[in-house]
C-alpha cells in the first residue's frame, strides 16, 4: 500500500507574512506610506526650505584671527590685536558692530568705551610704558592706580571719570583684565593675571576730602603723560610726581579765600536786585561766616555744624538792616543780603557730581553724594531759620513779596555774574590760567538765562536747564582741548544759576508759619538744582557726540549703557 502524502501543512492558518487581499501584486507601484506611520512636529521645516547657518561663536580678545596660527616662540595672544585701531584684531559678539576708537581721542573717551564693554570683548592692551622684559610689578601698579583714583575722588571727580583714570593707568603699564570699582568712600581694583590664576585685589579708603582744582589738574596731567607713548614715565617717576602733587600748597592763601567768599556773596546780592550798600553788607556777612566756619573747623567740628555757623551771619545782617530800616536811610532789600550769603554756601559742586553719577549708572555713589547735599542743605536751613525766627519775634518786616519786584539790569547783572564766577573759581583753588575762561563761561550762562526768562518769559526751570547745558557744553569743549578735567570749567560757571533766592524765600515761609508758600518755594529750589545738574551733564554728553576731537576727523564715540526696561 502506498502511503498518502501528509497535507497537514496545507491546512495550517496563514502566517503574518501572508499577503492580504489589499496588497498590490508584484510589479505594481507601491502606494505612499501613510503619514500616521511617520508623525511630524509643528516645528518641522516645510519641504524646500533650509535652516539658517549657525551663528559665529563669540570671539575673545585672546583669540587669534581666523586662518592664522601662532608663530613658534611667541607668547599666546601676542599678535592678537592692535588695541584701539578697530581692525580685525578681536571678534565681537554676533550681530554687534566692531568697536572703532581713534588714537587721537582723549584717553577719557577711550577708557569709558572700554569700561562699558564685557571683559572678554575688550582688545588686548598695548603696553605704553615698557621698561623691562619681565613686565611691571603688579602690586606697585595697583597701588599707584589706587592713589591716583583717591586724589581724583577726594577732589570731587565723578565716579565714571575716576574709574576711567584708574583703568587708563593700569592698561598703560600692561595690566590686562583689570576691573576698578569706585564708591563714595572706597576704591578697589582687581587684576587677574590669566584665566587659570587667582586674581589680585587691592583697595583704598578715601577718608578726607578737599576742594583743590589745581591739584586735580596736576593729576590729569600725570595721567595724560602715563597714557602717552611719547612720554617715558616709569613707576618711580609717577610716584615722585604724585608725592609732589600731594605736597603742593594751595595756590591762594586763606585771606584770599575769605575775600573771595565776600565777593561772591556781594555779586550774588546784585544779581537779585541789590544796591551798592547791599553788596557791601552781604560781603561782610559772608566773610564773617567764612571766618567762623574756619574757627569751627580748627576745633574739629564736623562740616554740618560749620555750615550752620556760616549761614547765620548773612541772615543776621539782613535782619539787622530790616530792623534799622526806619532809622537808617538806605535803598535795598534785606532779602538780597541773605540770598547773597546763601549763594556762597549752596553745595552746587556736590549736587552736580551726584546727579552725574546717577545718570551714568553709579547709583550707590550718587545716593551717597545726594545724601551729603541733603545734610549740607539741612544745615543751611537750620542756621538761617534760627536767625529768621529771631527776626520775626523782633517784628522785623521781612517781606516775601520782594522777590516779585526784582529789576532787570542786563549789563549790571552780567558783570555781577562774571564776578561771581571769578570769586567761585578762587574758592575752588583753580589754576590762574583757567579763572578768566570760567568767569566768561558764567557770564554767558547768565546772558542765556536772562534772555530766556526775562525777555522770552520762559519758565525759570527750563531757562536754567538750557543755561546749564551751555555751561556743560563749553566746559567740556575747554577740557577736551586742554586734555584736562571738565570740573574746573563747569563748577564755578554754574554759580550764577544756583537757587539762592528760592531757597531763602522758602525758609522765610517756614519762619512766618506759611508752610504752603514755603514748600512751594523750596520745591522750586529743588527743581532748579536738578535742572542745573541735568543740564550740565547733558551739555557734556552732547559735546562728546558732536564735537570733533582735536587732531581727528570725527567726533569720538563711546558705547552707552543698555536700557534695562525695569528688570
Amino acid at each position: 500500500m502506498v502511503a498518502e502524502p501528509d497535507r497537514s501543512e496545507d491546512r495550517k492558518p496563514p502566517s503574518d507574512e501572508a499577503h492580504s487581499a489589499f496588497t498590490p501584486p508584484l510589479g505594481v507601484e507601491q502606494p505612499p506610506v501613510p503619514e500616521d506611520d511617520h508623525p511630524t512636529s509643528e516645528f518641522a521645516l516645510p519641504d524646500g526650505t533650509t535652516t539658517e547657518p549657525p551663528a559665529e561663536p563669540e570671539g575673545s580678545a585672546f583669540n587669534l584671527p581666523g586662518g592664522t596660527r601662532p608663530q613658534p616662540g611667541t607668547a599666546p595672544g601676542a599678535g592678537a590685536g592692535a588695541g584701539l585701531s578697530g581692525s580685525t584684531a578681536f571678534t565681537p559678539a554676533h550681530g554687534v558692530p566692531m568697536l572703532a576708537l581713534s588714537r587721537e581721542a582723549p584717553w577719557q573717551d577711550r577708557m569709558r568705551t572700554l569700561l562699558r564693554m564685557p571683559v572678554g570683548d575688550r582688545p588686548v592692551p598695548e603696553t605704553v610704558q615698557r621698561h623691562d622684559d619681565q613686565g611691571p610689578a603688579v602690586p606697585r601698579v595697583l597701588d599707584l592706580t589706587l592713589r591716583i583714583g583717591e586724589l581724583l575722588l577726594a577732589g570731587g571727580e565723578g565716579a565714571e571719570d575716576v574709574e576711567a583714570a584708574m583703568f587708563a593707568v593700569s592698561r598703560a603699564y600692561g595690566l590686562d583684565r583689570c576691573e576698578p570699582t569706585v564708591t563714595f568712600t572706597l576704591l578697589s581694583i582687581s587684576h587677574q593675571p590669566s584665566l587659570v590664576e587667582d586674581p589680585v585685589t587691592a583697595s583704598r579708603t578715601v577718608r578726607r576730602r578737599g576742594t583743590d582744582y589745581t591739584r586735580l589738574s596736576a593729576v590729569y596731567t600725570l595721567i595724560d603723560d602715563i597714557t602717552t607713548e611719547d612720554t617715558d614715565t616709569t613707576l618711580e617717576e609717577s610716584y615722585r610726581r604724585l608725592a609732589e602733587i600731594r605736597r603742593n600748597r594751595h595756590p591762594y592763601p586763606g585771606w584770599a579765600l575769605t575775600v573771595a567768599s565776600g565777593l561772591l556773596a556781594g555779586a550774588a546780592s546784585v544779581l537779585v536786585g541789590g544796591s551798592v550798600l547791599v553788596f557791601v553788607v552781604a560781603a561782610l556777612g559772608a566773610m564773617l561766616g567764612d571766618r567762623l566756619a574756619w574757627l569751627c573747623a580748627g576745633r574739629g567740628l564736623p562740616e554740618f555744624y560749620q555750615f550752620v555757623v556760616a549761614a547765620m551771619p548773612p541772615a543776621a545782617m539782613g535782619v539787622a538792616l530790616t530792623l534799622l530800616g526806619p532809622h537808617v536811610p538806605w535803598e535795598g532789600r534785606p532779602s538780597a543780603v541773605i540770598t547773597g550769603g546763601l549763594f556762597a554756601l549752596l553745595p552746587g559742586r556736590a549736587l552736580v557730581a551726584g546727579v552725574q553719577d546717577g545718570l551714568t549708572g553709579y547709583y550707590i555713589t550718587a545716593a551717597a553724594r545726594l545724601l551729603e547735599v541733603m545734610y549740607f542743605f539741612i544745615a543751611i536751613v537750620i542756621g538761617v531759620l534760627l536767625v529768621l525766627y529771631l527776626g520775626v519775634q523782633l517784628h522785623a518786616e521781612l517781606n516775601p513779596e520782594a522777590a516779585l519786584h526784582a529789576d532787570v539790569r542786563p549789563v549790571t547783572q552780567t558783570l555781577a555774574a562774571v564776578t561771581l564766577s571769578f570769586a567761585f573759581a578762587i574758592l575752588l583753588q583753580q589754576e590762574r590760567s583757567t579763572v578768566l575762561m570760567v568767569s566768561l563761561n558764567g557770564g554767558v550762562a547768565w546772558v542765556v538765562y536772562g534772555a530766556m526768562h526775562d525777555i522770552g518769559r520762559i519758565s525759570p526751570v527750563a531757562a536754567t536747564a538750557v543755561a546749564a547745558g551751555v555751561v556743560g557744553l563749553f566746559g567740556q569743549l575747554f577740557s577736551r582741548y586742554q586734555f584736562a578735567s571738565a570740573l574746573p570749567y563747569v563748577t564755578a560757571a554754574i554759580g550764577p544759576l544756583l537757587p539762592g533766592s528760592a531757597t531763602y524765600f522758602g525758609l522765610l515761609g517756614f519762619a512766618q508759619n506759611e508752610l504752603d508758600r514755603g514748600l512751594a518755594s523750596l520745591s522750586k529750589a529743588v527743581a532748579l538744582a536738578l535742572a542745573i545738574a541735568v543740564g550740565v551733564n547733558l551739555g557734556g554728553e552732547i559735546s562728546r557726540l558732536f564735537l570733533k576731537v582735536p587732531g581727528s576727523g570725527r567726533a569720538s564715540s563711546r558705547r552707552a549703557a543698555k536700557r534695562t526696561r525695569g528688570f
